[in-house]
């Protein structure tokens, strides 16, 4: 028995913020945010709209591709950091609007790499317990909710959106998931963080007017160390599929920053003609960005059947991973 992506979706909001439009909120210029992180405009979710409602959308077409109907699906793993909620899960949520009775639910939070976890964790739910051939993986994230529009550092950065990938399990072994490797070092879990909010700083006026419920980001840090594990695990997943990268067809990174995107693939020897692109009309969208990429590469036809995918995300925690799919 092998798992192969049956189906994939994505979700962008309607309203749009160019790098124009941040010359009117801060202190910046469409030539400094483009040379440092290559992003000209981002998507924003209304005011109104909740993960699960991007997460809807972006579902919906996934179900829709793979060809079979919402309640056939026996799982759902809802990525985000932005959740509807504390509780209950926006998989919840979301089991709910999709009408899938007998899917069982949780969320997982690990940042941008949230997507990464979620396919490794499905992939060996579904190899180890034949009662689950179809899960449905979802990143939705509305970092618009927690960016503080004020600090020209980070708010130029983020964008919302939503991606859903179907996995379906197959009969005649073909797996679509070949290797993975995930990481994560908490020793720096502070260099990335939205600080109010939880248990150990509740929401408080005085430290909602340090927008201490606003992303805080030690950026140099989180550059170096990003480049650094993204390429590690690009290796280890390589090795453990006992492939080179000279076999990767694409290169599909979490869609942070174009610089990042450029080293990884330089320590990876991997052109920059075979690295997927789009964080220059999105921005960063957290664990939704890959998601979102491989949705746009499928329908646009340049992911043929066959070709080897390397997907590698770094995010809050500090988190990590890469997984390599043969589509």
């Amino acid at each position: 028995m092998g798992i192969r992506i049956a189906g994939t979706g994505s979700y962008l909001p309607e309203k749009i913020l160019t790098n124009s439009d941040l010359t009117q909120m801060v202190e910046t210029s469409d030539e400094w945010i483009t040379t440092r992180t290559g992003i000209a405009e981002r998507h924003i979710a209304a005011d109104d709209e909740a993960v699960s409602d991007m997460a809807y959308h972006a579902s919906i077409r996934a179900i829709e591709a793979a060809g079979i109907s919402s309640e056939e699906i026996d799982g759902i793993i809802f990525c985000t950091i932005t959740p509807d909620h504390l509780f209950p899960s926006s998989a919840c949520i979301l089991q709910q609007r999709l009408n899938c009775p007998r899917a069982f639910c949780f969320d997982l939070q690990a940042a941008c790499t949230g997507l990464i976890y979620a396919l490794e964790v499905a992939h060996s739910m579904m190899l180890t317990n034949k009662k689950f051939k179809r899960v449905l993986v979802v990143s939705s994230e509305k970092l618009s909710y927690i960016t503080d529009w004020s600090d020209r550092n980070t708010c130029v950065l983020f964008g919302d959106g939503a991606a859903a990938l179907l996995l379906e399990t197959t009969e005649n072994g073909e797996d679509s998931i070949i290797a993975a490797s995930l990481g994560a070092d908490g020793n720096h879990w502070g260099k990335l963080q939205v600080p109010a909010g939880g248990s150990r700083m509740p929401l408080t006026p005085e430290n909602i007017n340090e927008s201490s419920n606003y992303i805080h980001m030690d950026g140099q840090d989180v550059f170096k160390l990003a480049i650094g594990a993204m390429a590690d695990s690009s290796n280890e997943a390589l090795e453990i599929a006992k492939l080179t990268s000279a076999d990767i067809d694409w290169l599909v990174p979490h869609q942070a920053n174009l610089r990042i995107l450029k080293m990884v693939a330089n320590r990876l020897s991997i052109p920059h003609e075979r690295v997927y692109v789009n964080v220059n009309r999105y921005g960063n969208t957290s664990s939704a960005t890959i998601g979102i990429c491989l949705d746009e590469m499928i329908r646009e036809g340049l992911i043929k059947k066959g070709q080897n995918i390397l997907l590698t995300a770094f995010g809050g925690g500090l988190t990590w991973g890469s997984i390599i799919i043969k589509y």
